[in-house]
């Protein structure tokens, strides 16, 4: 501001107030901000990496706790007696009848006989 006060007072003209409506930046100079600003975001990136990995890890922890919870009771549960082993072989007969009632070509035709120990017939009838 003082240079050009001055160099205005030079040529006999004063100045109140300047207002700069166009100002260029040199190439150098504008390619350093650019560069700051893509080193902003590639820090800012990696900060984001960083808190993923970090919250995959602790994901990752409390499912193995949660496994190994699970283990631990499927083990007493066993050392009980078998009544787990039934209700899983239940869980499965249920899943499979349900998976089967639903396919088009699957007919399953009972033995008829009441005690269970009658072949039962399952057929894959194809188009």
């Amino acid at each position: 501001d003082e240079l050009s006060l001055q160099r205005a007072n030079d040529f006999h003209i004063v100045l109140e107030d300047i207002s700069i409506t166009h100002l260029t930046f040199g190439k150098d100079f504008a390619t350093a901000i650019e560069k700051k600003q893509v080193a902003q975001q590639e820090a800012e990136r990696q900060r984001f990496v960083v808190a993923k990995a970090e919250q995959e890890r602790k994901a990752n922890v409390i499912k193995a706790e949660g496994e190994a919870e699970a283990a631990k009771l499927i083990s007493k549960a066993l050392r009980q007696g078998p009544a787990l082993v039934d209700l899983r072989r239940l869980e499965a007969a249920r899943d499979i009848t349900a998976t089967l009632s639903n396919a088009k070509n699957i007919i399953f035709i009972p033995s008829g006989s009441q005690g269970g120990g009658g072949s039962n017939i399952l057929l894959n009838m194809r188009d």
